[in-house]
């Protein structure tokens, strides 16, 4: 309740105007979106407009930060298709429902921050997917169906849209230039609809892809058998929902924080977006997740605070309640041009501008990551195997720096000192280092610059010890943590262990 309160708070200095007309803008184009992918999921049009409404009111007062933009998002209706077609709508309901519960859990063991070990070329390669994917979805608008098939537009059609969307266009990139008082979005759709009106010209209507008129969403248990049978069917969409959900909300999250220079909640992310869809799942509510490209429609309009989400879905229920006879007569060129921008405003450019620049592994995880997002659209798959490909190259580099300093003291004592991360990759070039049959009776092994990092280094060292042990050879292992000494099998090997000046670090034994 602290989140309402603070939106009425005059000391936050929220431009409630901007707030409304950002609000107001976001509703307009999450709509037809809305609509769309739950058409494509073969659900009612009704039950994506409820979860547009469900995920951004929820989100918008509880979420992780200000400025984030939820809805039915079709990355998470998507995982939803299958499940659909094979045991119907109910089915999909307790599948959503599911997938909260896990992100809910997901919020409650903050396991949230851990978004913060993706690479920052897979964040490119994400952002550019989605931004292809936005603008790739919006030629669609470009068709029409004709004896159940889709067509391209031919003749005075695709003329009258394409001349209504390059004046949309026209309008977004232009406006900003003379004012920024009222965002060029909303003035873009405004003019665009009264030029269609006043001159009754037959283009497309938001009314053509389905209507948007209904009451209150209702509520409604699942019904479905309550068994295990039940819970095998339902858990891996769920799982793959609540994956999805949560690696576009949080690294669209980690995005206006850069956007922004301010710091969301991940964790509290995850459980506004885990609450929202357990309830679509008893409202009839398609489910979704934070949607970047509203989300950047939001931020482009000025939005800074949690009002403008809550306008947006405020306005989607009014008009569901009120105003379908008029949202359904929107040109769907004004729609599509809006989006276009924003697609066009989505896709990292910087990418390409140090594209020369960029280590040759980045280039090809960014290119990775952006190619299963445009033609599997299946983020949480682009996202792993992205994080994947940059830990097995980031293991390799730090395999190669693995390197020892070697000298014979007056005593003639052998010293190696070990620089660089001893772990599974740097392990056989660790053991390349030593002399054993040629080294004096008499070893050191110093620790200070490197860090024991796993199980692998263990059994390097064990390895180590009892080659010199077996040939009657000493070896003194210094600066090596108390729990490093603990796991040596070969701990009588070691005969001067600095205990004072050993790092306190704790071994971590399950990354093997």
């Amino acid at each position: 309740m602290k989140n309402i309160f603070n939106l009425f708070d005059l000391s936050q200095k929220v431009n409630y105007k901007t707030e409304v007309l950002a609000g107001l803008t976001v509703a307009m184009t999450m709509i037809p979106e809305s609509l769309s992918f739950a058409i494509l999921a073969g659900l009612p049009p009704l039950v994506g407009l409820y979860g547009a409404f469900i995920m951004g009111l929820v989100t918008a007062v509880f979420g992780g930060r200000p400025g984030l933009i939820s809805g039915g998002a079709g990355a998470t209706v998507i995982v939803l298709i299958a499940l659909m077609k094979s045991h119907g709508i109910e089915y999909v309901f307790g599948a959503i429902a599911l997938a909260g519960i896990i992100q809910i859990a997901v919020g409650l063991l903050k396991l949230g921050k851990f978004i913060r070990l993706v690479p920052q070329p897979v964040m490119y390669g994400f952002v550019n997917g989605l931004a292809i994917i936005v603008f790739m979805s919006q030629l669609e608008q470009f068709k029409t169906i004709v004896n159940g098939q889709a067509e391209w537009l031919q003749g005075t059609p695709l003329l009258i849209m394409a001349c209504l969307v390059a004046l949309t266009i026209a309008i977004v990139v232009l406006l900003p230039k003379i004012t920024k008082v009222i965002p060029s979005s909303l003035v873009a759709i405004i003019i665009v609809f009264a030029i269609v009106l006043f001159f009754n010209i037959d283009t497309k209507q938001v009314k053509d892809i389905a209507s948007v008129s209904g009451g209150l969403p209702p509520f409604h248990i699942p019904n479905f058998p309550l068994n295990l049978e039940t819970l095998q069917v339902i858990f891996p969409f769920a799982l793959i929902m609540a994956a999805v959900g949560l690696t576009e909300g949080l690294l669209t999250l980690n995005l206006v924080d850069e956007i922004t220079g301010t710091k969301g909640n991940s964790n509290r992310e995850c459980l506004a977006q885990g609450g929202a869809n357990l309830l679509n799942g008893f409202f009839f509510g398609m489910g979704g997740c934070p949607m970047i490209a509203q989300t950047l429609v939001n931020l482009s309009a000025g939005s800074r605070a949690r009002l403008a989400g809550i306008v947006a879905a405020l306005t989607i229920l009014l008009i569901i309640l009120i105003g379908a006879p008029v949202i359904e007569k929107l040109p769907m060129a004004a729609l599509t041009g809006v989006m276009i921008m924003v697609a066009i405003g989505t896709f990292e450019w910087t990418s390409l501008r140090i594209f020369k620049r960029m280590p040759k592994s980045d280039i090809f995880v960014m290119i990775a990551v952006t190619l299963i997002t445009v033609f599997l659209h299946n983020l949480a798959l682009a996202v792993l195997i992205g994080v994947i490909i940059s830990a097995l190259v980031f293991a390799w580099d730090n395999a190669k720096r693995i390197r020892a300093r070697k000298y014979t003291d007056e005593n003639g004592v052998k010293h190696y000192e070990i620089y660089g991360p001893l772990f599974f990759g740097s392990t056989a070039g660790f053991s390349e280092k030593f002399d054993v049959l040629n080294d004096p009776n008499v070893v050191i092994i110093d620790f200070a610059e490197s860090r024991v990092v796993d199980m692998s280094a263990i059994e390097a060292l064990n390895a180590i010890t009892h080659r010199y042990h077996k040939i009657g050879k000493k070896v003194h292992l210094k600066h090596l943590s108390k729990d490093c000494v603990g796991l040596l099998k070969n701990a009588e090997a070691i005969i001067d262990v600095n205990i004072i000046e050993d790092p306190t670090y704790k071994l971590v034994v399950n990354e093997v």
